[in-house]
């Protein structure tokens, strides 16, 4: 039996990566749990799955949470390392991170140090850091969750990395690929919210809107496989039924198929190298019908030239990049400013930064947090 750290287990990714849980409990069990605000489902999968451990930024939350189980053992970490904390208890094997953000690099990077598995749905600590996350992994360490990136592996075990002409990853588009684009900066966050064949968290939702999250997906991507810019393509395909794709070097394209459903990714990750079974929809071709793909519009959506700059030039890009949009994004939800502003205010903050090319540690930390300073200048 395994045991596993779920970072982030309130969020979407962490409440499938608790159902996978559930369907394998003879062979994983549940040591660690964190959230960031809902204690409340917190507290239910605490009952539930009785965890050793969990962490809970909010000293309040956690107060909270140590009423309600104060006649057990369970050890709760708050504060800001709070989730590096959580991952350094030995009995841990697997760290799932599905934390939102640069929370969730500190945690990262501890996983490797350990030398324990990192399935990782937080694509920012590779956005961020990838060049520090990446010298840090042994060979399977880190095992994507993201359907894209999960996608590309699960694609390669046809092939090898030297082998790899491209990667095609697929975007949903969502809920705007065909809209005028002049009727974009009206578009409200109850619209944006409304992703056509995901039900996600919030950020993650606007960012598939603004097609953001494919930028971000296009960094991840350059680290975890070794890739230059010039091999990372996005085709735009609304039906979600491709995850993403590989060309390999003979002209052969391996693609991974199914029904959009993150048990599947989640479940992969934990239990490479094999498949369990697992009660998702049924894949059924003649249903489906027709599969459509689309060249993405890098006008209409500019965050995709930004994806590939920070991909090309690296160093710090990644850090301000990912920070800034952040800030923009919860901008907009706020109603602070138009769906449109979020790209060009990220953009604006990138084309102001110090850049540097070989960033340690400190520096890209830096460069997150000059970032959120500044966008909240350029809103204020």
């Amino acid at each position: 039996m395994k045991n596993i750290v779920v970072l982030g287990s309130t969020g979407s990714i962490g409440r499938n990566t608790l159902e996978v849980v559930r369907n394998l409990k003879s062979e994983f069990r549940v040591v660690g749990l964190s959230s960031n605000s809902q204690w409340e489902l917190l507290a239910s999968q605490i009952e539930e799955f009785k965890p050793a451990y969990v962490a809970l930024n909010d000293i309040q939350l956690a107060e909270r949470i140590k009423s309600r189980f104060s006649d057990n053992q369970l050890k709760i970490f708050t504060g800001n390392n709070c989730l590096r904390e959580i991952v350094l208890n030995r009995e841990v094997d697997i760290v799932l991170s599905a934390v939102v953000g640069a929370v969730g690099l500190p945690a990262a990077i501890t996983t490797l140090e350990q030398g324990k598995t990192l399935a990782l749905a937080n694509k920012e600590s590779l956005v961020m850091a990838g060049h520090i996350v990446m010298s840090l992994a042994k060979r399977n360490q880190i095992l994507p969750v993201d359907s894209e990136h999960s996608a590309i592996f699960q694609s390669l075990q046809s092939g090898k990395l030297s082998e790899i002409k491209r990667v095609i990853i697929t975007a949903s588009g969502g809920p705007f690929y065909d809209y005028p684009i002049d009727r974009l900066s009206g578009v409200t966050p109850a619209q944006a919210l409304k992703h056509p064949t995901w039900r996600m968290g919030q950020k993650i939702t606007i960012d598939s809107a603004t097609l953001m999250n494919k930028a971000l997906e296009i960094i991840e991507a350059k680290w975890l496989f070794n890739l230059s810019v010039d091999q990372i393509d996005v085709v735009i395909h609304p039906q979600s039924i491709i995850h993403s794709m590989v060309e390999f070097c003979d002209g052969s394209v391996i693609a991974q198929m199914g029904m959009p459903d993150m048990k599947v990714p989640i479940q992969y990750a934990l239990t490479y190298p094999e498949r369990k079974c697992l009660g998702v929809q049924h894949f059924d071709l003649s249903k489906i019908g027709s599969l459509t793909f689309k060249k993405p519009d890098m006008e209409k959506f500019p965050a995709l030239k930004l994806g590939y700059l920070a991909a090309k030039e690296g160093g710090t890009i990644g850090a301000t990049l990912n920070a800034a949009n952040e800030v923009a994004v919860q901008a907009f939800l706020d109603g602070r400013i138009k769906f449109t502003e979020i790209t060009s205010y990220v953009e604006k903050v990138i084309n102001n930064h110090r850049f540097i090319k070989n960033p340690c540690l400190e520096d890209v930390l830096m460069a997150d947090n000059w970032a959120r300073q500044e966008i909240k200048k350029c809103l204020s």
